[in-house]
């Protein structure tokens, strides 16, 4: 059978080889079978007690799910489909229950002995996986706020500190979660910001988390030498570890902190400066030093300044997980932030040493993993693993410096790989960076952002930055995903009654015609 779908040009479907339910219930068995050996190999490579005992189904169906999709499901997938059988899609949080009513559902329709397969899941233990997200949701964000699944995560500004208001208004409008970032101010005004979204909860009657995020080392230029104009693609920077010189084989110099990584770089590998905005190469190094050929930058140039962001896009930089002053801020996180944000965890030992800085200061809040490079995206079933068998645990789909770190191009696959492996281990996922960027720092929207924010419904939470607008995002946001929420639960199309286009009598359910 080979399937073509014309859409006024030709698109073809993967071939589909199984064409009667015996060959169908064949290779689902097969299949079963294939998850089953291959998903106790990887639990036993975890090789890890799982303490926490209500992570212990989502860890076996997180090594189900990696199982699987070792193998290629898509010309299965298109053999069921015209049988109005599960096509396997939409199965990340229930693999085996989805995998065994398949099973028993061709094994029926064959006429074949059933005793001897696994029994039919009930209604229950099918959808366990989405009651166990749910509950873990509940856990790390607290209570869903009424008639809304996701959680909307609002940045603090420094002025939260002192302007009460501000922070009432924001849980007002829809805040259910109050990050603040640990790259910023000091303890004295974090504890005024606790403070008031705390006395601001309790008067609003809310149950508000407050998640700390901590800085994470985010390597930048520190010093710079510059000529009096911007940098432009062609040019070349001195980026060193050490002093700078006027003496320098370049116009533009810039010291790099932390300085190790100068040291790890190799000629033609990329540096990204400023989150993107200017891409080079290395053309060439000495012993403390590189030299970065600017191979794009910003029509009208950038201006090269202290602060600017380095990644390193496709390389692994070996930096600390935890810096000096995350060791610092450590002891006011852990008594008083309900998550502690992770930035750039890359590895399983990452999470361990974090772990073990929370148990000294007597304390394990819930964890959120902020995905932000390429090695952490290999390494998430370990990291996962590793910090929910202990601890409440949210991911961060963290798409600033993911998108650098991995390119631009992969952006889009990659976040949904990441929500297709959360789900599976039933962990909640925070959809960040520049979520309506453009009314939050602007007052108005762009039709993609709302497009985007849109699409955040299929995540548990939706995280804003801070920026002058950002009262009239929490509204917008709390609107679109009362809406959303009523067309989609996390993939899945959730089909009500169309209304737009419908002219006949009223059904029960029909909203009011301005709301299509």
């Amino acid at each position: 059978m080979d399937l073509t779908i014309v859409t006024g040009h030709s698109r073809r479907l993967p071939p589909s080889n199984l064409d009667t339910l015996a060959e169908l219930f064949d290779a689902v068995s097969q299949l079963r079978a294939a998850v089953e050996t291959e998903s106790q190999l990887i639990k036993a490579d975890w090789g890890l007690p799982i303490e926490r005992g209500t992570f212990a189904p989502s860890a076996s169906n997180l090594a189900d799910y990696l199982a699987l999709r070792r193998h290629d499901l898509r010309s299965l997938q298109v053999s069921l489909m015209p049988w109005g059988i599960s096509s396997l899609g939409r199965l990340e949080s229930r693999v085996m229950p989805t995998l065994d009513a398949v099973l028993r559902t061709l094994a029926e329709l064959t006429g074949r002995e059933v005793h001897q397969l696994p029994q039919r899941p009930s209604a229950d233990s099918f959808f366990e996986g989405d009651a166990l997200l749910e509950r873990n949701t509940d856990e790390v964000f607290g209570p869903p706020p009424h008639g809304r699944r996701e959680r909307i995560m609002a940045t603090l500004p420094t002025e939260a500190a002192t302007d009460y208001e501000l922070v009432r208004d924001l849980i007002r409008r829809g805040a259910d979660c109050l990050r603040i970032n640990c790259a910023h101010d000091n303890q004295e005004i974090w504890t005024a910001m606790v403070a008031n979204g705390r006395r601001a909860a309790s008067e609003l009657d809310r149950e508000i988390r407050v998640d700390m995020d901590l800085a994470g080392q985010k390597p930048r230029i520190e010093d710079v030498v510059t000529p009096e104009r911007r940098l432009i693609s062609g040019d070349r920077v001195l980026l060193t570890s050490s002093e700078l010189s006027a003496a320098a084989p370049a116009e533009f110099q810039a010291r790099c902190m932390p300085s190790s990584v100068v040291e790890e770089l190799e000629v033609d590998e990329e540096v990204s400066i400023d989150d993107g905005k200017v891409s080079s190469v290395v053309e060439s190094r000495g012993s403390d030093w590189v030299i970065l050929r600017v191979t794009r930058a910003p029509q009208k140039g950038k201006v090269l300044r202290s602060g600017l962001g380095l990644n390193f896009p496709g390389q692994s930089i070996n930096l600390p997980a935890l810096t000096a002053g995350d060791l610092d801020d450590l002891a006011f996180v852990a008594q008083n932030a309900d998550i502690v944000g992770y930035s750039f965890v890359q590895r399983r030992e990452d999470v361990i040493l974090l772990q073990e800085e929370l148990r000294r200061h007597g304390r394990l809040p819930a964890l959120m993993a902020k995905i932000e490079t390429a090695e952490a995206v290999r390494n998430l079933p370990e990291i996962i693993v590793q910090a929910a068998r202990h601890q409440p645990l949210a991911v961060m789909i963290a798409r600033g410096d993911l998108a650098v770190n991995i390119g631009y191009l992969r952006l889009a696959e990659i976040q949904e790989e990441l929500m297709w492996l959360s789900e599976a281990a039933h962990v909640p996922v925070v959809w960040a960076t520049q979520v309506l960027e453009r009314l939050v720092q602007k007052g108005v929207p762009s039709r993609a952002e709302v497009t985007d924010a849109a699409m955040s419904e299929r995540a548990e939470c939706v995280m804003l930055n801070k920026g002058p607008h950002v009262l009239d995002a929490v509204t917008l946001l709390d609107h679109l995903l009362h809406k959303m929420e009523k067309h989609q639960w996390k993939k899945a199309p959730m089909l009500r009654a169309l209304h737009a286009w419908d002219h006949g009598p009223a059904v029960s359910d029909s909203p009011p015609r301005a709301e299509l």
